[in-house]
C-alpha cells in the first residue's frame, strides 16, 4: 500500500476494499455520471455523502488527499474563478437566470449574486468529482482496475495498459526522487536557496534520465511479456477476480436501481420537463427567471467595441 501516492497494491482490510474490481468500477461509472448529470448542488450535496462515508471507512492517509484537494481548489477553483470573473462577469445570468449587481468597478468589471453561486456550484460539483475519483483510487488496486474495465467488455490488451500505467506511476517516483539524489550529491542545487530559473533549469536537466530509465523499463517488460506469450490467445482471465461477496450483490442490486433513477432525471428534468435556467438557486423564483444565451456573457469580445 502507498499512502504516499493514493495507490494500494495490495487490498486493504475493509469491507469496501474487499469489493470486486467490477463492483467499484460500476460504481465509479454511476457516481460520475450522477455529477456529471446535474447542476442542482442538492443532488450534488447529496452525491458526495457515499464517497465521504467510504473514505472515512477506508481510514486513508489523509495528508497526499488534503494536498491534492488544496492544489485542485486553487488551480480551478481561485484561478479558475478570477478568470472567469474578469472574462465574463455576469455568466451567472445564463445559467440562474437573473442578475443581481453587490459590486462594480466599472461597465465591464463586475461581481453578480448569481456569479458567485454559479462558482460555489461548480465547485461543489468538482469536490464531488474529486471525492469519487478519490474513492476509488483508494479502494482499487491496479489488478482490480484492469479486472473493472475488462467487466466493461474493454480489450484485455488495453486493461493491461491501464493496469501496467498505475503500477508504473509509484515507480517513476521513486526512480525521480534517486536522481534528485544523486544529483544533490554532485553538487547540484535544487532546493529553495537557487534561484527559479536554476531550479527550473536543473529540473529540466533531471528529466532527461527519468525519460529515458522509463523507456528502458518499458522495453524490459515488453520484452518479458512476449516471452511469455501475451496477447497470442483472444480472451484471458485476471488474477483480481474473485467472486461476489454478499456486499457486492447489495450493492449491484442498488446499481441497478441507482442507474435507472440517474436515467429517468436526465430524461424527465433535462429534456421532458426541463427547469428554466440551468441550475437551482434559492433566491430566485422559479417564475422570475430570464432566459439568456450563455455566448452573451462573454465580454471580453465587448473589450474591442468602442
Amino acid at each position: 500500500m502507498n499512502n504516499k501516492l493514493v495507490i494500494n497494491f495490495v487490498p486493504g482490510p475493509t469491507p469496501v476494499h474487499k469489493l470486486a474490481g467490477s463492483t467499484k468500477m460500476l460504481i465509479f461509472l454511476l457516481f460520475t455520471a450522477a455529477i456529471i448529470a446535474t447542476f442542482d448542488i442538492r443532488v450534488i450535496a447529496a452525491l458526495m455523502i457515499v464517497p465521504i462515508i467510504a473514505i472515512i471507512s477506508m481510514r486513508p492517509n489523509y495528508k497526499p488527499l488534503i494536498v491534492l484537494l488544496s492544489v485542485m481548489l486553487v488551480t480551478t477553483g481561485v484561478i479558475g474563478s478570477i478568470m472567469l470573473l474578469i472574462v465574463s462577469p455576469d455568466t451567472g445570468f445564463s445559467h440562474v437566470g437573473g442578475s443581481t449587481i453587490i459590486w462594480q468597478a466599472s461597465e465591464k468589471l463586475f461581481i453578480t449574486r448569481e456569479t458567485l453561486w454559479y462558482l460555489l456550484v461548480t465547485m461543489t460539483k468538482r469536490v464531488a468529482s474529486f471525492l469519487t475519483v478519490m474513492m476509488f483510487a483508494l479502494a482499487t488496486t491496479p489488478s482490480e482496475f484492469a479486472s473493472g474495465l475488462a467487466f466493461l467488455h474493454m480489450p484485455y490488451k488495453v486493461c493491461t495498459i491501464v493496469s501496467l500505467a498505475y503500477r508504473t506511476i509509484p515507480d517513476i517516483a521513486s526512480k525521480f526522487i534517486d536522481i534528485r539524489n544523486s544529483m544533490q550529491m554532485r553538487g547540484v542545487e535544487l532546493s529553495k536557496k537557487a534561484s527559479v530559473g536554476k531550479r527550473l533549469k536543473a529540473t529540466g536537466q533531471l528529466l532527461i534520465p527519468l525519460i529515458m530509465s522509463s523507456f528502458g523499463r518499458v522495453e524490459s517488460i515488453a520484452n518479458a511479456m512476449d516471452l511469455r506469450g501475451y496477447g497470442r490467445l483472444k480472451t484471458r482471465t485476471w488474477y483480481a477476480e474473485h467472486e461476489l461477496t454478499n456486499l457486492d450483490k447489495i450493492l449491484r442490486i442498488a446499481a441497478i436501481f441507482f442507474g435507472a433513477a440517474i436515467l429517468f432525471y436526465i430524461v424527465y428534468f433535462r429534456i421532458i420537463n426541463p427547469y428554466p435556467a440551468e441550475m437551482w438557486c434559492p433566491f430566485i423564483a422559479k417564475e422570475d427567471i430570464i432566459a439568456k444565451s450563455q455566448f452573451e456573457d462573454i465580454f471580453f469580445l465587448k473589450w474591442f467595441n468602442k
